[in-house]
């Protein structure tokens, strides 16, 4: 029987998986010496969400531009400084190399994949029957909730924040804000900077942005509708706001974001999501929960 490493000599690609922890698991000489033998023998070669880590311990992002999990992104950039990452995008093509976000995300690059090897319209036939989308509209701003707004500051600030968030559709000018305040408009604004690290403004509208997302979400209310309520002054206005946070529209987020909680509400790893939030894993990353196997080599050398 041929080993798994004999076996990818037949292969015309390879991809490295995510896995938990892979940012903090350190990786046995000997799979980082197969994964620069492998990259060099293939017509393409990859990661799909952490397994991106690995790719870049083996030096083989260095000078590259790729995307990982948002979870990770940072961590990615600050560990290897000589990789550009994309936080935003689903999927990067640079050269030979083809990096996805998550594991979902690894499905559009698998369908990128059959086009540029069957043609366009195989492409989309595949994409038809899989009931996916061609070319999925956004990146992964729409899907991280690292951008909300989170109360900062001293308590009387971080107490007028909550009761901002409370009331989006309210009038939340610097003016209004440093009445409530007690403080002068000039006073209060350069207080907020200084302790939030935004001006008023900003917050403002990072709070209402995500009083529509909850709206467009688990409501069924239009644009227009949810603009008003949200103390945009139109539904272009909420859309505006939208690409420069979210990075789609309303319609978009609506119903990418309600596929999204359905998917979840049928996972059968419901808690996954809110661990890797403070450290621990991608939600949707998977792997072996022994990390023990990520340091032996895949097979005989």
């Amino acid at each position: 029987m041929y080993s798994v490493m004999a076996r990818a000599s037949l292969l015309s690609g390879m991809t490295a998986a995510g896995c938990p922890n892979a940012a903090e698991v350190p990786a046995d000489g000997s799979v980082i010496d197969w994964l620069r033998r492998r990259a060099s023998r293939t017509r393409r070669f990859g990661s799909v969400c952490s397994g991106a880590f690995f790719l870049a311990a083996a030096g083989l992002l260095d000078g590259r531009r790729v995307t990982t999990h948002w979870a990770v992104a940072d961590m990615l950039a600050s560990k290897f400084p000589s990789v550009t990452v994309d936080k935003d995008a689903i999927y990067v093509t640079d050269g030979k190399l083809r990096t996805a976000a998550g594991v979902t995300a690894g499905l559009d690059l698998a369908l990128a994949l059959v086009e540029e090897d069957l043609g366009r319209d195989t492409a989309m036939k595949v994409a038809s029957q899989l009931v996916m989308f061609f070319k999925r509209p956004g990146g992964q701003m729409q899907f991280t909730r690292k951008g909300e707004a989170v109360p900062a500051g001293r308590a009387a600030l971080q107490e007028l924040q909550r009761w901002v968030a409370a009331n989006p559709g309210l009038d939340h000018s610097v003016a209004s804000l440093a009445t409530r305040m007690e403080l002068s408009p000039r006073h209060f604004a350069r207080l907020f900077r200084a302790e939030v690290g935004v001006t008023p403004a900003t917050w403002v509208e990072e709070a209402r942005v995500n009083a529509a997302r909850r709206l467009l979400e688990f409501g069924n209310e239009a644009p227009k509708q949810v603009a008003l309520h949200c103390g945009f002054a139109d539904a272009d206005t909420l859309r505006r706001a939208f690409n420069r946070h979210v990075g789609v529209t309303p319609p978009s987020i609506a119903s990418g974001l309600r596929e999204s909680r359905r998917f979840q509400l049928a996972s059968t790893e419901p808690a996954s999501a809110s661990k890797w939030a403070g450290g621990g894993r991608p939600a949707g990353c998977a792997g072996p929960t022994d990390t023990r196997l990520l340091s032996r080599p895949f097979g005989p050398k």
